[in-house]
């Protein structure tokens, strides 16, 4: 097999805020003992403010081309296997889509919008919930998205009825049959 179309074996997490990707990441970390890498942890310690502060400051815009230039350098083919959580919004661009993919196992953790309002309702960071009626909101982005998380994902996960140890154990058993059978 040649070495420049092997895949990163990198895990990477996808999927709407509130589905589970940095809890699931942190226990793929614990697991595999990779570094993992939180997109939006990275992006506000690099803006030195909150993605909230972001938002209001710079605008969506100015976040998403953070999200794409932080994809870019995530693709360095000479850096160490990783788990990289994502932000919600990061397929929203066709670009990040491709790099996402060129990164490795790409994994869309679900979850229902009833599930993720419940699991957001309490936090005030959530600069796109800031809204009258942060449920519909959620549908909205949830269908609008759906599209773009289905094509960039190689495997789909709900994540409303399982723990964080029975959703790590399903991606490690889909990622090493992914790794051992990619072309």
């Amino acid at each position: 097999m040649n070495e420049s179309t092997t895949p990163p074996e990198n895990i990477v997490l996808i999927g709407f805020m509130g589905c589970g990707k940095s809890t699931v990441g942190r226990e793929l970390q614990q697991r595999l003992g990779y570094p993992l890498v939180d997109m939006d942890q990275v992006i506000e310690q690099r803006a030195g403010k909150s993605i909230t502060r972001i938002f209001a400051e710079d605008g969506e815009a100015a976040f998403r081309d953070m999200e794409t230039e932080l994809l870019r350098e995530l693709g360095d083919p000479s850096a160490p296997r990783r788990i990289i959580s994502t932000g919600g919004g990061v397929v929203g661009r066709p670009e990040n889509r491709g790099l996402l993919r060129g990164l490795g196992y790409v994994v869309w953790l679900h979850a229902p919008p009833a599930v993720i309002l419940e699991r957001t309702s309490k936090n005030r960071s959530r600069p796109l919930l800031q809204t009258e009626d942060p449920a519909a909101r959620i549908q909205s982005l949830m269908e609008e998205r759906r599209p773009l998380y289905q094509e960039t994902a190689h495997l789909k996960l709900d994540t409303s009825g399982l723990c964080c140890d029975e959703v790590a154990t399903g991606i490690l058993e889909c990622a090493r049959y992914f790794f051992t059978h990619s072309p």
